[in-house]
């Protein structure tokens, strides 16, 4: 079946067929034909689930085959989302080591994208608790590779955008948890310089993140809500949650039914929501207890957000920083920002930490993630935003990434050539190519 297909940002857009098979025969006969990549619940930003011949749609491949429960270690197919381990597990005082800012993406996806969430600088990535993997070659064989066995193959499949072949299996491990409940802390930070300092305060806390406000200026630039969490401790929860501590009240859930016009997110409204915001952050400082769903998954609670970008979709600009050069760097980004006026209200920090890896994004540093709405001043200020990156020996997450040139790429990782090599050495490069990978030309 031949469909229009986009990622989570709506931009671009690109016929394809689409194929969801069930069964590792059916993948045998699709990955001859070439020109394929595997696509999960379609959370990536831009075009790197989309095939240059055929998308696989491996949804259908979501069963949770074992769990060891004195290791923590699940094996599960690569269809299997994320929110579904939690279900399943969280209620037996088990929860993901690593996740994303959706709950939504798929256990195959996590891998490709070696995901990262709020507490990479104290635990790594998604890939730290990948034990092994079972991948589909180019001659349809499948390949069990862990840190052990056919190791340079592992390496490279996390934050190798599905390009190795296609994930089937894995075995992750899951850490336990006493209770439902995030012991929370936020704090205000009225500019950057307070705010990295607030991380670096905060580098003993389990989870840690800040919403930034990209469009204030001057003394205000990079101001700050810093939040942090632990998971909570069951006897430490109040009596009237401490005889089922695994449980929590499920969040109310709003749908956005239609495209928001393009007109709704300006300047003059993004501002007024950032203003909003600093000021309800004000209010809402200090500790409190809330329930895992929207510590994690904020966004989550409103579902098909995208739409409020608009039928033309978004962008998310999203870079890592090296620890020496974040404070001018991440200046420099929200200065640019500031000044050409195309606010983003989903402005997230993080704190990342050491990673060695041929290919996967984090590196010890600070990572900005912006959201704009595409249109013409949008993509002149993301190249701008490029080479102030690029000046600060950044580099760019693939999983959000959308337009970025390969030359750009280039300049900003080394390392993308040398996953163009070994995918050229393996075979990999005409059995497996993405859209992204294609205008990447990696």
């Amino acid at each position: 079946m031949k469909v229009e297909l986009a990622g989570w940002g709506g931009y671009p857009r690109r016929d394809c067929r689409v194929e969801t098979p069930r069964d590792e025969d059916t993948l045998r006969g699709l990955v001859g034909a070439g020109g394929v990549v595997a696509r999960g619940s379609g959370r990536a930003y831009g075009d790197s689930a989309i095939g240059t011949v055929t998308t696989i749609d491996m949804r259908r491949m979501n069963r949770m085959l074992s769990f060891d429960e004195s290791s923590g270690r699940l094996v599960a197919e690569a269809g299997v989302i994320l929110g579904d381990v939690i279900k399943a597990f969280l209620p037996r005082g088990w929860f993901p080591y690593v996740t994303p800012g959706t709950k939504f993406v798929t256990i195959g996806g996590a891998i490709a994208a070696d995901v990262h969430g709020k507490n990479h600088h104290k635990e790594g990535s998604f890939g730290t608790f990948v034990d092994w993997i079972d991948i589909m070659g180019a001659d349809g064989s499948v390949t069990r590779a862990s840190r052990i066995e056919h190791a340079n193959l592992f390496e490279f499949t996390l934050g190798g955008m599905g390009l190795t072949g296609l994930i089937l299996r894995a075995a992750i491990r899951l850490k336990p948890v006493e209770s439902a409940w995030i012991h929370e802390k936020a704090v205000l930070a009225p500019n950057l310089f307070e705010a990295l300092a607030a991380f670096e305060a905060a580098d003993d806390s389990t989870y840690s993140v800040a919403w930034i406000d990209c469009l204030a200026r001057g003394d205000a630039v990079g101001r700050s809500i810093i939040t942090t969490g632990e998971h909570a401790a069951a006897g430490l929860l109040p009596p009237d949650r401490r005889e089922r501590p695994l449980q929590s009240p499920e969040r109310v859930k709003w749908r956005m039914r239609f495209d928001a016009p393009a007109a709704a997110l300006n300047s003059y409204t993004v501002r007024a929501f950032n203003a909003a915001y600093w000021l309800r952050g004000r209010f809402a400082r200090g500790e409190r207890l809330v329930d895992w769903d929207s510590f994690f998954y904020p966004l989550d609670a409103v579902l098909g957000w995208n739409r409020i970008y608009g039928r033309r979709g978004f962008v998310q600009f999203q870079c890592v920083l090296p620890l020496e050069a974040s404070a001018s760097g991440l200046t420099a980004l929200l200065n640019a920002t500031a000044t050409a006026g195309q606010g983003s209200f989903l402005a997230v920090l993080k704190r990342l930490g050491e990673q060695k890896s041929p290919f996967s994004f984090p590196m010890a540093g600070y990572t900005l993630a912006l959201d704009f709405p595409v249109n013409r001043e949008t993509l002149h200020l993301l190249d701008r935003l490029d080479a102030i990156t690029i000046d600060h020996g950044g580099r760019f997450y693939l999983a959000k990434d959308a337009r970025l040139a390969a030359a750009t790429l280039r300049r900003a990782d080394p390392r993308a050539e040398n996953f163009r090599e070994m995918r050229r050495a393996a075979g990999l490069d005409v059995s497996f190519c993405s859209a992204q990978a294609e205008r990447l030309k990696i």
